[in-house]
Protein backbone atom coordinates (compact mmCIF):
# COMPACT_ATOMS: atom_id res chain seq x y z
CA UNK A 1 0.00 0.00 0.00
CA UNK A 2 2.93 2.29 0.46
CA UNK A 3 3.94 1.88 -3.21
CA UNK A 4 1.30 4.22 -4.66
CA UNK A 5 1.77 7.50 -2.83
CA UNK A 6 1.05 10.95 -4.13
CA UNK A 7 4.05 13.25 -4.25
CA UNK A 8 3.64 16.18 -1.92
CA UNK A 9 4.00 19.61 -3.61
CA UNK A 10 7.21 21.40 -2.82
CA UNK A 11 7.37 24.66 -0.91
CA UNK A 12 8.03 26.48 -4.19
CA UNK A 13 4.95 24.90 -5.81
CA UNK A 14 2.75 25.90 -2.90
CA UNK A 15 4.10 29.45 -2.93
CA UNK A 16 3.50 29.74 -6.68
CA UNK A 17 -0.09 28.45 -6.33
CA UNK A 18 -0.75 30.96 -3.54
CA UNK A 19 0.54 33.80 -5.72
CA UNK A 20 -1.42 32.67 -8.79
CA UNK A 21 -4.66 31.85 -7.01
CA UNK A 22 -6.21 35.38 -6.84
CA UNK A 23 -5.45 35.86 -10.54
CA UNK A 24 -7.02 32.53 -11.56
CA UNK A 25 -9.95 33.11 -9.23
CA UNK A 26 -10.84 36.39 -10.91
CA UNK A 27 -9.70 35.59 -14.46
CA UNK A 28 -11.75 32.46 -15.10
CA UNK A 29 -15.17 33.92 -14.16
CA UNK A 30 -14.39 37.23 -15.86
CA UNK A 31 -13.30 35.54 -19.10
CA UNK A 32 -16.64 33.78 -19.32
CA UNK A 33 -18.65 36.73 -18.12
CA UNK A 34 -17.06 39.31 -20.41
CA UNK A 35 -17.58 37.06 -23.44
CA UNK A 36 -21.36 37.23 -22.94
CA UNK A 37 -23.07 39.83 -25.15
CA UNK A 38 -24.28 42.51 -22.78
CA UNK A 39 -27.76 42.88 -24.21
CA UNK A 40 -28.34 39.13 -24.27
CA UNK A 41 -27.09 38.76 -20.73
CA UNK A 42 -29.28 41.54 -19.35
CA UNK A 43 -32.37 41.38 -21.51
CA UNK A 44 -32.90 37.79 -22.67
CA UNK A 45 -33.69 35.54 -19.71
CA UNK A 46 -33.89 32.36 -21.83
CA UNK A 47 -30.44 32.87 -23.44
CA UNK A 48 -31.52 31.57 -26.80
CA UNK A 49 -28.17 32.28 -28.49
CA UNK A 50 -26.06 29.15 -28.80
CA UNK A 51 -22.77 30.97 -28.15
CA UNK A 52 -24.23 32.71 -25.13
CA UNK A 53 -25.57 29.44 -23.74
CA UNK A 54 -22.18 27.81 -24.25
CA UNK A 55 -20.43 30.65 -22.51
CA UNK A 56 -22.84 30.41 -19.60
CA UNK A 57 -22.27 26.67 -19.40
CA UNK A 58 -18.50 27.13 -19.24
CA UNK A 59 -18.94 29.88 -16.71
CA UNK A 60 -21.24 27.75 -14.57
CA UNK A 61 -18.83 24.79 -14.69
CA UNK A 62 -15.90 27.01 -13.75
CA UNK A 63 -17.81 28.64 -10.93
CA UNK A 64 -19.19 25.32 -9.60
CA UNK A 65 -15.75 23.74 -9.66
CA UNK A 66 -14.32 26.74 -7.83
CA UNK A 67 -16.98 26.60 -5.10
CA UNK A 68 -16.90 22.82 -4.65
CA UNK A 69 -13.11 22.53 -4.57
CA UNK A 70 -12.44 25.41 -2.15
CA UNK A 71 -13.87 26.61 1.13
CA UNK A 72 -16.43 29.44 0.79
CA UNK A 73 -14.30 31.74 2.97
CA UNK A 74 -11.25 31.18 0.78
CA UNK A 75 -13.18 31.93 -2.40
CA UNK A 76 -14.72 35.09 -0.92
CA UNK A 77 -11.54 36.50 0.59
CA UNK A 78 -9.19 35.79 -2.30
CA UNK A 79 -11.80 36.86 -4.83
CA UNK A 80 -12.39 40.14 -2.99
CA UNK A 81 -8.65 40.72 -2.75
CA UNK A 82 -8.25 39.99 -6.45
CA UNK A 83 -10.98 42.48 -7.36
CA UNK A 84 -9.39 45.21 -5.24
CA UNK A 85 -5.98 44.53 -6.75
CA UNK A 86 -7.20 44.44 -10.36
CA UNK A 87 -9.61 47.37 -10.22
CA UNK A 88 -8.05 49.68 -7.65
CA UNK A 89 -4.44 49.01 -6.68
CA UNK A 90 -3.14 48.30 -10.18
CA UNK A 91 -4.89 51.26 -11.89
CA UNK A 92 -3.89 53.58 -9.02
CA UNK A 93 -0.28 52.40 -9.37
CA UNK A 94 -0.43 52.92 -13.14
CA UNK A 95 -1.72 56.49 -12.68
CA UNK A 96 1.00 57.18 -10.09
CA UNK A 97 3.67 55.85 -12.45
CA UNK A 98 2.26 57.97 -15.28
CA UNK A 99 2.37 61.10 -13.10
CA UNK A 100 5.94 60.35 -11.99
CA UNK A 101 7.47 59.21 -15.28
CA UNK A 102 5.82 61.74 -17.62
CA UNK A 103 5.22 64.83 -15.46
CA UNK A 104 4.89 67.25 -18.38
CA UNK A 105 2.22 65.17 -20.08
CA UNK A 106 0.48 64.38 -16.78
CA UNK A 107 0.36 68.06 -15.79
CA UNK A 108 -1.60 68.82 -18.97
CA UNK A 109 -4.13 66.13 -18.08
CA UNK A 110 -4.50 67.28 -14.47
CA UNK A 111 -7.31 69.67 -13.56
CA UNK A 112 -4.90 71.82 -11.51
CA UNK A 113 -1.80 71.32 -13.60
CA UNK A 114 1.66 70.76 -12.14
CA UNK A 115 0.55 71.57 -8.60
CA UNK A 116 -1.57 68.41 -8.60
CA UNK A 117 1.29 66.03 -9.43
CA UNK A 118 2.02 63.69 -6.51
CA UNK A 119 5.77 64.02 -7.15
CA UNK A 120 5.68 67.69 -8.14
CA UNK A 121 7.70 70.38 -6.43
CA UNK A 122 4.73 71.60 -4.40
CA UNK A 123 4.26 68.07 -3.04
CA UNK A 124 7.90 67.65 -2.03
CA UNK A 125 9.18 66.10 -5.26
CA UNK A 126 10.26 62.47 -5.45
CA UNK A 127 11.17 62.58 -1.74
CA UNK A 128 7.68 63.70 -0.76
CA UNK A 129 5.11 61.63 1.04
CA UNK A 130 3.50 60.09 -2.05
CA UNK A 131 4.95 56.69 -1.16
CA UNK A 132 3.57 56.93 2.39
CA UNK A 133 0.12 57.76 1.01
CA UNK A 134 0.28 54.79 -1.39
CA UNK A 135 1.45 52.50 1.43
CA UNK A 136 -1.28 53.62 3.87
CA UNK A 137 -3.92 53.35 1.14
CA UNK A 138 -2.82 49.79 0.31
CA UNK A 139 -2.80 48.91 4.00
CA UNK A 140 -6.35 50.21 4.42
CA UNK A 141 -7.54 48.12 1.47
CA UNK A 142 -6.01 45.03 3.08
CA UNK A 143 -7.58 46.03 6.40
CA UNK A 144 -11.01 46.09 4.77
CA UNK A 145 -10.50 42.62 3.29
CA UNK A 146 -9.33 41.31 6.67
CA UNK A 147 -12.34 42.80 8.45
CA UNK A 148 -14.66 41.23 5.87
CA UNK A 149 -13.01 37.87 6.63
CA UNK A 150 -13.63 38.40 10.33
CA UNK A 151 -17.31 39.10 9.68
CA UNK A 152 -17.63 35.84 7.76
CA UNK A 153 -15.89 33.90 10.53
CA UNK A 154 -18.20 35.51 13.08
CA UNK A 155 -21.29 34.46 11.15
CA UNK A 156 -20.21 30.92 10.29
CA UNK A 157 -17.90 29.79 13.11
CA UNK A 158 -19.10 31.75 16.16
CA UNK A 159 -22.80 32.37 15.57
CA UNK A 160 -23.18 29.21 13.42
CA UNK A 161 -25.49 30.93 10.95
CA UNK A 162 -25.40 31.24 7.19
CA UNK A 163 -22.60 33.24 5.60
CA UNK A 164 -22.88 37.02 5.35
CA UNK A 165 -22.77 36.83 1.54
CA UNK A 166 -24.52 34.17 -0.51
CA UNK A 167 -21.93 31.68 -1.74
CA UNK A 168 -23.39 28.82 -3.76
CA UNK A 169 -22.99 27.01 -7.07
CA UNK A 170 -26.17 28.64 -8.40
CA UNK A 171 -25.76 31.79 -10.46
CA UNK A 172 -27.71 35.01 -9.86
CA UNK A 173 -30.16 36.05 -12.55
CA UNK A 174 -29.29 39.12 -14.65
CA UNK A 175 -32.18 41.25 -13.41
CA UNK A 176 -31.40 40.19 -9.85
CA UNK A 177 -27.84 41.40 -10.35
CA UNK A 178 -29.07 44.72 -11.77
CA UNK A 179 -31.52 45.30 -8.90
CA UNK A 180 -28.90 44.46 -6.27
CA UNK A 181 -26.36 46.77 -7.90
CA UNK A 182 -28.80 49.69 -8.07
CA UNK A 183 -30.05 49.43 -4.50
CA UNK A 184 -26.54 48.69 -3.23
CA UNK A 185 -25.07 51.79 -4.85
CA UNK A 186 -28.02 53.91 -3.72
CA UNK A 187 -27.71 52.76 -0.10
CA UNK A 188 -23.96 53.33 -0.28
CA UNK A 189 -24.66 56.89 -1.40
CA UNK A 190 -26.91 57.50 1.64
CA UNK A 191 -24.56 55.84 4.13
CA UNK A 192 -21.50 57.64 2.82
CA UNK A 193 -23.27 60.98 3.18
CA UNK A 194 -24.49 60.34 6.74
CA UNK A 195 -21.27 58.81 8.04
CA UNK A 196 -19.01 61.26 6.25
CA UNK A 197 -20.91 64.33 7.39
CA UNK A 198 -21.86 63.41 10.95
CA UNK A 199 -19.05 61.01 11.96
CA UNK A 200 -16.07 62.60 10.21
CA UNK A 201 -16.96 66.31 9.99
CA UNK A 202 -19.11 66.94 13.04
CA UNK A 203 -17.28 69.00 15.69
CA UNK A 204 -18.38 66.62 18.47
CA UNK A 205 -17.21 63.46 16.71
CA UNK A 206 -13.93 61.97 17.99
CA UNK A 207 -13.07 60.84 14.46
CA UNK A 208 -13.16 64.34 12.96
CA UNK A 209 -9.63 65.23 14.04
CA UNK A 210 -8.27 61.98 12.58
CA UNK A 211 -9.97 62.51 9.24
CA UNK A 212 -8.95 66.17 8.97
CA UNK A 213 -5.33 65.53 9.96
CA UNK A 214 -4.97 62.67 7.49
CA UNK A 215 -6.97 62.88 4.27
CA UNK A 216 -7.69 66.60 4.38
CA UNK A 217 -4.00 67.46 4.41
CA UNK A 218 -4.12 66.67 0.67
CA UNK A 219 -5.77 69.33 -1.46
CA UNK A 220 -4.87 67.99 -4.92
CA UNK A 221 -5.99 64.33 -4.95
CA UNK A 222 -4.66 61.39 -6.92
CA UNK A 223 -5.96 57.83 -7.05
CA UNK A 224 -4.32 56.51 -3.87
CA UNK A 225 -5.90 59.33 -1.85
CA UNK A 226 -9.30 57.60 -2.16
CA UNK A 227 -8.33 55.13 0.58
CA UNK A 228 -5.77 57.25 2.38
CA UNK A 229 -7.03 58.03 5.87
CA UNK A 230 -6.63 57.09 9.50
CA UNK A 231 -7.63 53.40 9.72
CA UNK A 232 -10.65 54.15 11.91
CA UNK A 233 -11.76 56.99 9.64
CA UNK A 234 -11.22 54.74 6.61
CA UNK A 235 -13.51 52.07 8.02
CA UNK A 236 -16.25 54.65 8.59
CA UNK A 237 -15.72 56.59 5.37
CA UNK A 238 -15.08 53.80 2.85
CA UNK A 239 -15.48 50.28 4.21
CA UNK A 240 -18.82 50.50 6.02
CA UNK A 241 -20.75 52.36 3.26
CA UNK A 242 -19.43 49.81 0.75
CA UNK A 243 -19.83 46.59 2.72
CA UNK A 244 -23.04 47.22 4.70
CA UNK A 245 -25.36 47.24 1.62
CA UNK A 246 -23.94 43.87 0.53
CA UNK A 247 -24.40 42.56 4.06
CA UNK A 248 -27.94 43.92 4.41
CA UNK A 249 -29.21 42.65 1.05
CA UNK A 250 -27.01 39.51 1.25
CA UNK A 251 -25.53 39.81 -2.21
CA UNK A 252 -24.50 36.76 -4.13
CA UNK A 253 -20.71 36.66 -4.17
CA UNK A 254 -20.61 37.28 -7.93
CA UNK A 255 -22.87 40.30 -7.54
CA UNK A 256 -20.69 41.58 -4.70
CA UNK A 257 -17.57 41.28 -6.86
CA UNK A 258 -19.25 43.24 -9.67
CA UNK A 259 -20.39 45.84 -7.16
CA UNK A 260 -16.90 46.06 -5.66
CA UNK A 261 -15.35 46.43 -9.12
CA UNK A 262 -17.66 49.39 -9.88
CA UNK A 263 -16.82 51.03 -6.54
CA UNK A 264 -13.09 50.46 -7.06
CA UNK A 265 -13.09 52.03 -10.52
CA UNK A 266 -15.14 54.96 -9.25
CA UNK A 267 -12.56 55.57 -6.51
CA UNK A 268 -9.69 55.46 -9.00
CA UNK A 269 -11.21 57.97 -11.43
CA UNK A 270 -12.95 60.21 -8.90
CA UNK A 271 -9.70 60.91 -7.07
CA UNK A 272 -7.42 60.80 -10.12
CA UNK A 273 -7.35 64.58 -10.54
CA UNK A 274 -7.54 64.28 -14.34
CA UNK A 275 -9.76 66.54 -16.41
CA UNK A 276 -10.04 63.97 -19.21
CA UNK A 277 -12.13 61.05 -17.95
CA UNK A 278 -14.08 58.25 -19.71
CA UNK A 279 -17.42 59.90 -18.90
CA UNK A 280 -17.75 63.64 -18.53
CA UNK A 281 -21.29 63.25 -17.19
CA UNK A 282 -20.66 60.80 -14.36
CA UNK A 283 -16.98 60.60 -13.49
CA UNK A 284 -16.12 64.21 -14.39
CA UNK A 285 -18.73 65.62 -12.02
CA UNK A 286 -17.81 63.16 -9.26
CA UNK A 287 -14.12 64.06 -9.56
CA UNK A 288 -14.81 67.82 -9.38
CA UNK A 289 -17.00 67.39 -6.30
CA UNK A 290 -14.35 65.32 -4.53
CA UNK A 291 -11.75 67.99 -5.26
CA UNK A 292 -14.02 70.75 -3.96
CA UNK A 293 -14.66 68.73 -0.79
CA UNK A 294 -10.94 68.49 -0.06
CA UNK A 295 -10.21 72.08 -1.08
CA UNK A 296 -13.29 73.42 0.73
CA UNK A 297 -12.16 72.00 4.09
CA UNK A 298 -15.02 69.49 4.15
CA UNK A 299 -17.88 72.00 4.10
CA UNK A 300 -19.93 70.04 1.57
CA UNK A 301 -19.95 67.28 -1.06
CA UNK A 302 -20.09 64.46 1.47
CA UNK A 303 -21.64 61.73 -0.68
CA UNK A 304 -19.97 59.67 -3.40
CA UNK A 305 -22.12 60.54 -6.40
CA UNK A 306 -23.50 63.89 -5.22
CA UNK A 307 -27.17 62.86 -5.30
CA UNK A 308 -27.79 63.18 -1.55
CA UNK A 309 -25.79 66.41 -1.44
CA UNK A 310 -28.12 67.82 -4.09
CA UNK A 311 -31.19 66.77 -2.12
CA UNK A 312 -29.78 68.03 1.20
CA UNK A 313 -28.46 71.30 -0.24
CA UNK A 314 -24.82 70.64 0.72
CA UNK A 315 -23.31 70.72 -2.75
CA UNK A 316 -20.18 72.82 -3.24
CA UNK A 317 -20.02 74.41 -6.67
CA UNK A 318 -21.95 72.64 -9.38
CA UNK A 319 -24.33 69.93 -8.20
CA UNK A 320 -25.27 66.74 -9.98
CA UNK A 321 -28.19 68.35 -11.85
CA UNK A 322 -25.93 71.08 -13.19
CA UNK A 323 -23.53 68.39 -14.37
CA UNK A 324 -26.33 66.74 -16.33
CA UNK A 325 -27.36 70.06 -17.86
CA UNK A 326 -23.75 70.91 -18.68
CA UNK A 327 -23.11 67.57 -20.33
CA UNK A 328 -26.25 67.85 -22.46
CA UNK A 329 -25.37 71.41 -23.51
CA UNK A 330 -21.78 70.46 -24.20
CA UNK A 331 -22.81 67.50 -26.34
CA UNK A 332 -25.13 69.65 -28.47
CA UNK A 333 -22.43 72.27 -29.07
CA UNK A 334 -19.82 69.62 -29.90
CA UNK A 335 -22.06 67.97 -32.47
CA UNK A 336 -22.83 71.28 -34.13
CA UNK A 337 -19.15 72.24 -34.21
CA UNK A 338 -18.14 68.85 -35.62
CA UNK A 339 -20.79 69.09 -38.30
CA UNK A 340 -19.72 72.57 -39.37
CA UNK A 341 -16.03 71.61 -39.29
CA UNK A 342 -16.68 68.59 -41.53
CA UNK A 343 -18.61 70.73 -43.98
CA UNK A 344 -15.58 73.03 -44.09
CA UNK A 345 -13.57 70.15 -45.56
CA UNK A 346 -10.94 69.75 -42.82
CA UNK A 347 -10.72 68.39 -39.34
CA UNK A 348 -10.15 70.68 -36.36
CA UNK A 349 -6.47 70.72 -35.43
CA UNK A 350 -7.12 70.35 -31.72
CA UNK A 351 -10.54 68.87 -31.02
CA UNK A 352 -9.89 68.32 -27.29
CA UNK A 353 -9.09 72.00 -26.85
CA UNK A 354 -12.03 72.86 -29.10
CA UNK A 355 -14.38 70.92 -26.83
CA UNK A 356 -13.22 72.91 -23.82
CA UNK A 357 -13.45 76.21 -25.67
CA UNK A 358 -16.89 75.34 -26.96
CA UNK A 359 -18.24 74.47 -23.54
CA UNK A 360 -20.06 77.55 -22.19
CA UNK A 361 -20.15 76.24 -18.62
CA UNK A 362 -16.36 75.77 -18.61
CA UNK A 363 -15.83 79.49 -19.07
CA UNK A 364 -18.54 80.30 -16.54
CA UNK A 365 -16.93 77.96 -14.02
CA UNK A 366 -13.51 79.53 -14.61
CA UNK A 367 -14.92 83.09 -14.56
CA UNK A 368 -13.38 83.85 -17.94
CA UNK A 369 -14.59 85.34 -21.19
CA UNK A 370 -14.19 83.45 -24.42
CA UNK A 371 -12.17 85.65 -26.78
CA UNK A 372 -12.81 85.43 -30.49
CA UNK A 373 -9.13 85.06 -31.34
CA UNK A 374 -8.68 82.08 -29.03
CA UNK A 375 -11.70 80.35 -30.52
CA UNK A 376 -10.29 80.87 -34.01
CA UNK A 377 -6.92 79.49 -32.95
CA UNK A 378 -8.42 76.43 -31.32
CA UNK A 379 -10.75 75.65 -34.20
CA UNK A 380 -7.86 75.95 -36.65
CA UNK A 381 -7.93 76.25 -40.44
CA UNK A 382 -11.09 74.16 -40.76
CA UNK A 383 -13.18 77.33 -40.62
CA UNK A 384 -14.57 78.73 -43.87
CA UNK A 385 -13.37 82.21 -44.70
CA UNK A 386 -15.76 85.10 -44.15
CA UNK A 387 -15.01 88.11 -46.37
CA UNK A 388 -17.31 90.39 -44.37
CA UNK A 389 -15.11 90.17 -41.27
CA UNK A 390 -17.96 88.65 -39.23
CA UNK A 391 -17.11 85.65 -37.07
CA UNK A 392 -18.02 82.39 -38.77
CA UNK A 393 -20.80 80.27 -37.28
CA UNK A 394 -18.44 77.83 -35.45
CA UNK A 395 -16.63 80.77 -33.82
CA UNK A 396 -19.99 82.30 -32.88
CA UNK A 397 -20.97 79.03 -31.24
CA UNK A 398 -17.63 78.91 -29.43
CA UNK A 399 -18.08 82.45 -28.16
CA UNK A 400 -21.67 81.75 -27.15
Amino acid sequence: MGVFQYAQPSLFDRAWLAIRYPYDLVRNPLDALLSIPALSFLLIPTFSSYSTSLNLLFFYLTWSTLILSNSPLKVEVLGTLGIRVLFYLLPASAFLAFDGLTPNLAAKAKEHGESALPMGEEQGGTKGRWWKIALVSTGNVLLGVALQSCVELLFTKVLHTRSALKISTSLPMPWGIAIDLIRGLFLREILSYLLHRYALHHPDSPLTSYHISWQHTITAPYAFVANYDHPLAYLVHVFLPTYLPALLFRFHLLTYHMYLAIVSLEEVFAYSGYNVLPSGLILGGIARRQERHLMGEGKGNYSCLGIVDFLAGTSLGEDVMEDITEEAENSRVQERLKGRAKRGGRKPKNFIAMRRAANPTYWRRENKERPEEECKELLGPSLPSNPDGVASPPVQLCMG
